[in-house]
């Protein structure tokens, strides 16, 4: 099979954004009083959406107005702090350089807010990499609901079949499952080699690189 374009995940996948999203969550469990939590932990505290996140990172049973509290100052703080030590990955940015050179259409499709899902990728990958870019946003689904990526192959008047989902995570790969995209997954992100295979992981890539090496991409 050939494929024509490319959909990726943001954190976990293009960018290690962990440090930024857990040093800000942190900075709100420390103004309640809360115990805070090692930056590693945080890895499987995202990739739902940044209410989940502070569901996960709260204590258990704290009063939803608190965690409606927590979740609008982690908006303000992150707003601040999300390019702190936000980078892409090694190999990043050779791997999207040899897919436009081929000209793969390529997008993203986040389950972080629209705002800053743009806001990040337009400082680290200017605004002309990417074709369609589509985060958080009222109306839709969160991953792995597939209308986004659906949408987004409809702009591109492509089947989902001729498109790769690229991802680091369980919601990724079920993402491309759902929408009928081949899954593949990444293991220089958040999640395990075993929660991408469970989850339908079709391909795993070691290295940003193995991307065009495994897979054969066509634009005509």
């Amino acid at each position: 099979m050939k494929y024509k374009a490319v959909i990726f995940d943001l954190d976990g996948t293009l960018v290690n954004s962990l440090n930024d999203l857990g040093d800000s969550v942190n900075t709100v469990l420390k103004k309640y009083g809360y115990p805070e939590h090692p930056i590693e932990s945080y890895r499987m505290m995202v990739g739902n959406g940044i209410k989940k996140l502070i569901e996960r990172a709260l204590p258990l049973n704290t009063p939803t107005n608190i965690a409606d509290e927590a979740l609008e100052k982690f908006k303000k703080i992150y707003a601040i702090h999300q390019l702190d030590k936000t980078v892409p990955y090694n190999g990043i940015g050779e791997m999207l350089e040899k897919l436009r050179q081929k000209h793969i259409p390529l997008a993203v499709c986040t389950n972080k807010h629209d705002d800053a899902a743009k806001k990040i990728i337009y400082h680290l990958f200017g605004q002309t990499t990417f074709t369609y870019i589509i985060g958080d946003l009222p109306g839709f689904k969160r991953k792995p609901d597939p209308k986004k990526v659906l949408l987004i192959a409809e702009k591109m008047h492509l089947n989902p079949g001729e498109i790769v989902y690229m991802g680091d995570s369980s919601v990724d790969m079920q993402t491309a499952v759902n929408a009928d995209m081949l899954p593949v997954g990444v293991l220089w992100g958040f999640r395990s080699k075993e929660e991408l295979l469970e989850n339908g992981a079709r391909l795993l890539l070691k290295s940003p690189a193995e991307l065009t090496d495994k897979i054969t991409f066509i634009n005509d």
